[in-house]
């Protein structure tokens, strides 16, 4: 049986290095197993001994990072006396790194963690583990000048723990002996008192300890917490490490805590953690989406690999040199003592798993293994009970990790692993239709080149046809990374892989390798030309850079030979409104319609209809509508069906920009069903932007940000989604008053309205920017953000469009004294937009006509506010109508006392709401300054230990990290104040400022 040494540990932990089985958790930071270890001879205890006696507790645990509800958790349960915490989770996925974090944040002292190490051992000493741990509790026996006196009932325990017997008594006779055992444990954490008994590895629990810890978690003792870490996967016939009768006692806090492996987010963290600050953002997630890959989240894994990385740099290829790299040596030691238990029909059906490479069912493991179905599943049981393999779905079995079967796969000899490979093949030949993707796979495996380029282009032609692009897309890589490969099939492989990329949202390596075949002079020019193309289109359209404009202009030559596919390069050109280009679309749709007269062609007849579409949203053509019910959606060619899609999104999407938020609605719903149906990935992505953000303007806030941050997640390389939702951040931020916090994600939005080829973002940015850069630091920094976007709207005729922008520039005109700019601009707009349906864009005029007129013309001021209001009441955005009424509400305050304060008191109704803390706060401010006196409310009241009103709006700020200045200029309050309330909010929840956050949430 496995179980604790019991004697000092060092023996045990060279054992367990000796198998590779201890580098998992402790190299997430614990100490060795000598350092836990005590020899603590009568009256020679000082503070070097107490430290190495006990895990160090004080401070942050190097490398963690995630585990924030586990944490809790546990945190919560050691600060909650008695407790017992059952702590499960696979090797290396960091048990004890989070048990230290938890220490250090419940301030546990570190000689009162008492901690007992169970091994590998064959022959284990009964009670190991909690003995080894009870040792160390002479530095708390030597606390104080006076001796202690314990219980008699300790005496049991001094032939066990000679290094204590300054201070146990005498052993007593009489009894059972493992009876007097357990008493003399009991009695000694007792006197003890306030301690953790921390028992690591319990998976290798000998019988007699798993026995006493099962004594002690049923009857804890006051003021002693039990904290049980263990891998499920390897305790006894996967029986509960404490047993079957274990139930948490009432009274006790604690419980099972599940540990998981790193998320995404997680792991890119870590990485950034670990790889210092010489890479970039972009190459630190690839580095983090590799690390991932190969540890499969593991935290023990994933700093070893780093480490080895990290010692063979510096790298001029980050990514290609870890994806060279061999896999972490504790990962490969780990595999191997699991293999090495596993009995000849288990190895060789885990050794056929690993060929496979997929999840397999039982017949075709039995085919390849060339073993009968009987014993096919006896090895299968054996192979599931050890933790080698997993049955991700009912009856199909692959490995726990990637990176496990890469490990197991190795280890095979190359003649038994090649028959192997010969035996999959023929199986999966006999299979309908046949999966040639994992043919190709297996054939190349065996060295087989040309039959692999064979399969392999058949292959992408599968999934293309089957609608999968994400399986056709890395076939194609591979295929054109060959250096033999035969010129005609490369031409093949380029142009399907150019199609592939044409609808793919995420597929940056794609792109890279469109990159790289345009410069093939082997490649004829028309093809180069068609590939040339998908390359601008991906790199304007869905890379969001207008850089791509000048492949596709280039494009637009290389294909002379093909007018269709010329006419489909100046279709694309045409949408591009930056560097004046917008000057000269009209003159490039007339040449594509020239082209297409002389070789007609339903696909780009398709686009060039979208694009005259998007050109009528833009323009706020009131003929748009009817145009809209014409589109072929029911059409079987695929293009003509990612045309339709397209111009959907392009019109609804451009439809928020001009106020027609219902119709947006309805018609990116449209695009974002047709886009699915179709596998247009990026078109999907686009639509579910532009629908979050018309949540975004409906006011329906709660949550936006993690959804936005999902999708983010979904579509890595799509620019656009993260420019959307840093404007979203930057609009939220700025409502709750986090001003530091909104400048830097409208800066971020700026920076992409900067390369991309639309208007639209940069003119929403700066009119973000303008707003802050006014309220923070006047009218001329405002001037210098917001005079370039009024240029940049005038040169593209972006008027339908200015809904955000004009009444910023209003307001800063008027903050630099520059009326008759102010004036002219009005004037302007009024002109541009006589006869244009854009909504929102009237209504941003009334606006910035409100604000032109307050003060000089009160009456016509507010007319102006109310008319705004009226608009964006219709449209559908309530945050825009608080803002007209509120100062509508300041217009009246001299003329209607009682209507000003109703209209106030209505805006702040809807700013609560929405959760827009700040512009509550400014009414409340405005409401005083104009001497409107309170808001009507049912009366004042105590709120006794429960958060008021404004001491929640100031605890979510503290949460959100913002600093007292910070609360004390979004709330409109002093300094003074905003103290008051943080200590008291601070008083309420009982915790500390970092933990605001979390307090909230749980509350």
């Amino acid at each position: 049986m496995r179980g604790g040494n019991g004697r000092g540990g060092p023996a045990g932990g060279q054992e367990a290095r000796r198998t590779g089985l201890v580098g998992a958790d402790v190299r997430q930071g614990m100490m060795t197993g000598a350092e836990r270890t005590c020899s603590l001879r009568a009256g020679a205890v000082g503070p070097d001994v107490r430290r190495r006696c006990a895990v160090r507790t004080n401070g942050e645990v190097p490398g963690f990072v995630g585990r924030r509800r586990e944490l809790a958790r546990l945190v919560a349960a050691l600060r909650a006396a008695p407790s017992v915490v059952l702590v499960e989770g696979e090797a290396g996925v960091g048990k004890s790194a989070l048990v230290r974090q938890a220490l250090a944040q419940a301030a546990v002292a570190p000689e009162r963690v008492l901690t007992g190490h169970c091994q590998p051992l064959a022959d284990p000493t009964p009670y190991g583990p909690v003995l080894d741990a009870l040792r160390c509790g002479g530095a708390l026996l030597a606390e104080g000048t006076e001796p202690r006196e314990l219980p008699p009932s300790t005496g049991a325990l001094r032939p066990w723990l000679p290094d204590l017997g300054a201070w146990l008594p005498e052993a007593l006779g009489g009894g059972e002996e493992r009876y007097r055992l357990v008493q003399g444990v009991r009695a000694l954490l007792g006197v003890l008192g306030g301690v953790v008994l921390l028992i690591e590895d319990a998976q290798w629990a000998d019988r007699s300890s798993r026995d006493l810890l099962l004594l002690l978690a049923r009857d804890p003792l006051p003021g002693v917490s039990l904290v049980v870490t263990y891998r499920a996967e390897e305790t006894e016939s996967g029986a509960p490490v404490l047993g079957v009768a274990y139930r948490c006692p009432p009274g006790v806090s604690g419980g099972l805590v599940q540990v998981g492996p790193l998320d995404e987010a997680e792991i890119r963290e870590f990485t950034g953690r670990g790889c210092g600050a010489g890479l970039a953002p972009e190459a630190v997630s690839e580095l983090a989406a590799v690390l991932g890959e190969r540890s499969g989240g593991l935290p023990a894994v994933l700093a070893e690999d780093l480490a080895g990385w990290r010692d063979s740099g510096p790298h001029p290829d980050p990514v290609g040199a870890l994806t060279a790299a061999e896999l972490p040596r504790g990962l490969r030691d780990a595999v191997a003592e699991r293999l090495a238990a596993l009995g000849p029909d288990a190895l060789a059906v885990v050794e056929t798993v690993a060929v496979l490479a997929e999840p397999s069912g039982e017949e075709v493991i039995a085919e390849v293994a060339q073993l009968s179905a009987e014993r096919v599943a006896l090895a299968l049981v054996e192979a599931l009970r050890a933790g080698v393999l997993t049955e991700p779905t009912a009856a199909r079995y692959a490995f726990r990790r990637e990176s496990a079967r890469q490990v197991a796969y190795r280890r095979i000899p190359g003649p038994a692993r090649a028959a192997m490979h010969r035996r999959a093949i023929a199986v999966l030949r006999g299979r309908e239709p046949q999966p040639l993707a994992r043919i190709a796979a297996h054939t190349r495996a065996l060295g087989d080149r040309e039959s692999w380029q064979q399969l392999a282009e058949a292959a992408a032609g599968q999934a293309a046809e089957q609608g999968d692009p994400a399986a056709a897309g890395p076939l194609l890589r591979e295929l054109l990374a060959e250096t033999d490969l035969a010129p005609d099939r490369r031409v093949r492989a380029a142009r399907a892989l150019s199609a592939v990329a044409a609808n793919a949202a995420d597929d940056t390596a794609g792109t890279a390798v469109l990159a790289s075949i345009i410069a093939d002079p082997r490649l004829p020019v028309a093809d180069r030309g068609e590939i040339r193309l998908t390359l601008g289109l991906r790199v304007a359209v869905q890379g969001g850079d207008r850089a791509g404009f000048a492949q596709i202009e280039r494009a637009a030559d290389e294909l002379a030979e093909r007018p269709a596919r010329a006419a489909r390069a100046l279709v694309a050109l045409a949408m591009n409104e930056r560097d004046g280009a917008g000057a000269a679309a009209r003159e490039r749709m007339a040449k594509a319609a020239a082209a297409l007269e002389i070789e007609p062609d339903e696909e780009v007849t398709a686009a060039y209809r979208a694009t005259l579409l998007t050109f009528q949203a833009r323009d706020g053509d009131p003929e748009l509508w009817p145009e809209l019910d014409r589109l072929p959606r029911d059409a079987t060619n695929p293009e003509v069906v990612r045309q339709t899609t397209r111009a959907l999104y392009n019109v609804g999407d451009i439809a928020l920009d001009t106020g027609h938020d219902q119709r947006a609605g309805r018609l990116l719903a449209e695009s974002r069903a047709l886009a699915r149906q179709a596998a247009i990935a990026y078109l999907e992505c686009y639509s579910r932007i532009a629908l979050l953000r018309l949540d975004g303007l409906a006011g329906r806030w709660q949550g936006l940000e993690e959804r936005f941050a999902a999708l983010g997640t979904e579509f890595p390389d799509v620019a656009m989604a993260s420019a959307e939702r840093a404007m979203l951040l930057g609009r939220l931020a700025a409502a709750r008053g986090r001003l530091a916090v909104a400048r830097t994600e409208f800066a971020s939005a700026a920076r992409y309205g900067e390369r991309e080829s639309q208007v639209t973002a940069a003119i929403r940015s700066a009119a973000g920017l303008g707003s802050l850069e006014l309220a923070e630091h006047g009218g001329e920094a405002a001037a210098a953000v917001v005079r370039p976007a009024l240029a940049t709207l005038r040169q593209a005729g972006a008027w339908a469009r200015s809904a955000e922008l004009l009444p910023v520039a209003v307001e800063t005109a008027r903050a630099v004294g520059d009326i008759d700019a102010a004036r002219h601009l009005i004037e302007e707009a009024a002109e541009a937009l006589g006869g244009v349906d854009a909504p929102a864009a009237h209504a941003g005029l009334e606006m910035a006509r409100g604000y032109l007129l307050d003060g000089v013309d009160g009456r016509g001021a507010g007319e102006a506010f109310e008319r705004s209001r009226d608009a964006w009441r219709a449209i559908g955005r309530p945050y825009e109508s608080a803002r007209a009424e509120e100062w509508l509400a300041r217009t009246l305050a001299e003329t209607d006392a009682q209507g000003a304060a109703e209209r106030l008191a209505s805006a702040e109704a809807t700013f609560s709401t929405l959760g827009a803390t700040s512009d509550a706060a400014r009414c409340q401010h405005v409401r005083r300054d104009l001497g409107l006196g309170r808001a009507a409310s049912p009366g004042r009241r105590g709120y006794g230990e429960a958060l008021s009103p404004r001491e929640r709006q100031v605890a979510e700020l503290v949460g959100q990290g913002v600093g007292n200045q910070g609360i004390a200029q979004a709330l409109f309050l002093s300094p003074r104040t905003v103290e008051h309330h943080v200590a008291s909010v601070l008083r309420k929840l009982g915790v500390g400022r970092k933990e605001v956050a979390r307090a909230l949430e749980e509350g």
